[in-house]
């Protein structure tokens, strides 16, 4: 992949579509005094309406649909789908209430197969935000049907679904369809500025690296009389492996894909353990701790757990020949002393913002969940197709391959990952029995991958 031209002006489309800014991680320039100016837009250009349809109509879904309205003029959500009812019913609502936005009955669809109603009604972007099993079929309909497509992470929970992503994402760029992920992140300010000047020396070569994202347990939707296994199961998703690709997967994904972003490269291989501790639903661990490898013999430290009552702790750290940084806001010299810290100036004369050096950074101001509908919508009405479904994809792999590695207690190489018939959940979706238990993995008993 090649490094970013450096230039005056900020190419979106360039800068959010690689990972790889210097081969195997390795920074080109040393401690660069001056670093490119970034731009950002606040909102997307006008243009004819851009009618979007949403597949997968809870919290997360209903946000992600508020999010694309918020960025910009001449947007519209006109197709809703899910498999419940209530979950359509309720997003209709709020959009309505919170959004302005009526989508009519005739538009709303329901079941395991109203995701083709919604690509079928007319729109030109479709919203994904089913659990992450899903995923694929999804966007290889909306790919195949030539929609612009905005997807949350992950965007798969298996490697067979990984390389049915990789295939769409080819495909897509055949078509010049426009594609984006929920790895915000990577559409986030302060993460782009900081990433800028990583990427042009600011802490030299990078020696070391860490990733986390340990939090208190998350929510669950205890089993309900009269629903069936798999109404239970959906309903409970994020304690589901099948639906979920497990918590490292779905939610530590964001930290290691910002791993791959800032190092250039994805780990060739990982050796990984963990466990369920106080877990009551569904068959996942409570916690992973990985250790990944890099093909230049860098490795990251990556841990994530989901248990009340420990330290919290989401973020990354890389360490430099020439200082450090926490990838989001901050960097260190060498002597761990603050050098950078970013914050939005905009509007504020430089000598106020330079008393305000101790002050905490400021949270962008455009928020990075409308940011990156801001930057889809942005390249629909410039023609200036981006696609980071390939990204997000090998990103999820590498949370699969952490994933693997623990469960089995192996080490799990990329390559096997990557040529792995493994899949994930039922071939067949309908309301009634699911034929998978709640077991729990047991390290050293389960086949190698």
């Amino acid at each position: 992949m090649k490094q970013e031209d450096r230039k005056s002006q900020f190419d979106r489309r360039d800068f959010i579509g690689s990972v790889a800014v210097a081969g195997a991680g390795l920074m080109l320039t040393r401690c660069a005094k001056s670093y490119p100016k970034l731009t950002f837009l606040d909102a997307a250009p006008d243009g004819v309406p851009l009618k979007a349809g949403l597949v997968g109509c809870g919290g997360r879904g209903t946000g992600a649909a508020q999010d694309f309205l918020k960025a910009g003029p001449n947007l519209q959500i006109t197709a809703l789908a899910d498999v419940f009812e209530d979950r359509v019913a309720e997003c209709r609502k709020t959009l309505e209430e919170k959004a302005a936005q009526e989508v009519s009955a005739d538009r709303c669809f329901v079941g395991f197969d109203a995701y083709k109603k919604v690509i079928d009604s007319d729109v030109d972007v479709v919203l994904l935000a089913t659990p992450p099993h899903f995923r694929p079929e999804h966007f290889e309909a909306a790919v195949n049907a030539k929609k612009h497509v905005f997807m949350e992470k992950p965007v798969a929970v298996d490697p067979l679904g990984v390389r049915s992503i990789l295939a769409s994402a080819q495909r897509a760029k055949t078509f010049n369809i426009s594609v984006v992920t929920g790895t915000q992140r990577r559409h986030q300010r302060d993460y782009l500025e900081t990433y800028n000047r990583v990427a042009n020396g600011a802490i030299g070569r990078i020696v070391s690296a860490r990733c986390y994202w340990n939090q208190s347990q998350l929510w669950s939707k205890p089993r309900q009389q009269g629903w069936s296994d798999m109404e239970a199961m959906i309903r409970d998703w994020v304690s589901w492996c099948w639906l979920s690709g497990d918590h490292i997967v779905e939610q530590h994904v964001h930290n290691l894909d910002v791993m791959s972003w800032f190092l250039g490269a994805y780990p060739t291989k990982a050796v990984a353990m963990g466990a369920r501790m106080r877990r009551l639903t569904g068959d996942q661990y409570d916690f992973f701790a990985v250790d990944y490898a890099l093909e230049n013999g860098l490795h990251i430290q990556s841990t994530c757990r989901q248990i009340d009552g420990c330290a919290n702790n989401i973020s990354e750290f890389l360490v430099g020949t020439e200082g450090s940084t926490n990838c989001r806001n901050k960097i260190f010299d060498k002597e761990g002393k603050e050098v950078w810290r970013y914050r939005e100036l905009e509007g504020k004369p430089e000598k106020e913002a330079a008393q305000e050096s101790d002050a905490e950074p400021e949270t962008p101001k455009i928020s990075p969940y409308v940011q990156e509908h801001i930057d889809l919508v942005n390249a629909i009405r410039t023609n200036q197709p981006i696609n980071e479904a390939e990204n997000t994809a090998k990103a999820t792999l590498v949370a699969i391959m952490g994933r693997i590695s623990a469960y089995t207690g192996q080490e799990v190489t990329w390559d096997q990952v990557m040529q792995s018939g493994e899949r994930l959940g039922p071939t067949e979706y309908a309301m009634g029995p699911v034929p998978i238990q709640a077991r729990v993995p047991l390290p050293g008993t389960e086949p190698h991958t």
